[in-house]
């Protein structure tokens, strides 16, 4: 094997004038062999710095200041995240569409699994027309389902977010479910503060702000 110690060994035996030693030779051979393993430390340490310094193959604490680096505190490795997860959302945030709707759309969808609610007052395909038809002017008519347009709202819309449905606290069942009731079992009190998920409520703020256009404003709603 190229870079293991008998590699370096034999590497070392070969530079050596063969008249210089006998066919056998252990004390020699001991000799080479502590140069050998020597060598194949630092080759092996040289192996781990090189794979370091690539995304790709980085592994460890280095892959959490690669994705530090690029991204602060926005992207950190979440509780019990391998590898291979961190490396994907670093390359997944590093390509990512930014400054448009669908940014807004597809980073909540990468980030809870969910499609987000986003509306925009001064979008007619949101807000419809006045007396429009169905079909017409987005298919939203007054009084029909929709939102009210402006446009003295400019460069904002409004965002439902929604949170991972694999969100829960420890050890803490639901209210009326079978493992607990009122005072028995696992259940108490609770707020969302206490909800242990992979992805909080900071992160969804932050993701959105991450894609927003400069000088925009998206007022944001998250709920279950």
């Amino acid at each position: 094997m190229i870079g293991d110690q008998t590699d370096f060994q034999n590497r070392l035996r070969a530079v050596l004038p063969a008249s210089w030693f006998p066919d056998v030779t252990p004390v020699l051979d001991t000799l080479l062999g502590g140069l050998g393993a020597a060598w194949t430390s630092i080759y092996i340490m040289l192996q781990y710095v090189t794979s370091q310094t690539r995304i790709t193959s980085a592994s460890d604490v280095w892959l959490n200041l690669i994705a530090w680096d690029f991204f602060g505190n926005k992207l950190r490795r979440r509780p019990s995240e391998s590898d291979y997860m961190l490396r994907s959302r670093v390359m997944l945030e590093m390509f990512r569409e930014r400054a448009t709707r669908s940014a807004v759309e597809s980073v909540l969808r990468d980030l809870t699994g969910r499609c987000p609610m986003i509306f925009e007052p001064a979008r007619t395909s949101d807000t419809g027309g006045y007396m429009s038809l169905e079909g017409l002017g987005g298919g939203i008519a007054y009084n029909g389902a929709g939102g009210w347009g402006s446009l003295n709202l400019p460069f904002q819309c409004f965002v439902t977010a929604y949170r991972p449905n694999d969100s829960g606290i420890g050890q803490v069942t639901g209210w009326g479910d079978f493992a607990g009731g009122y005072g028995e079992g696992a259940i108490e009190y609770a707020s969302s503060s206490m909800v242990q998920a992979q992805v909080m409520d900071a992160d969804i703020y932050s993701a959105i702000m991450g894609v927003l256009p400069a000088a925009t404003m998206a007022w944001t709603n998250i709920t279950g």
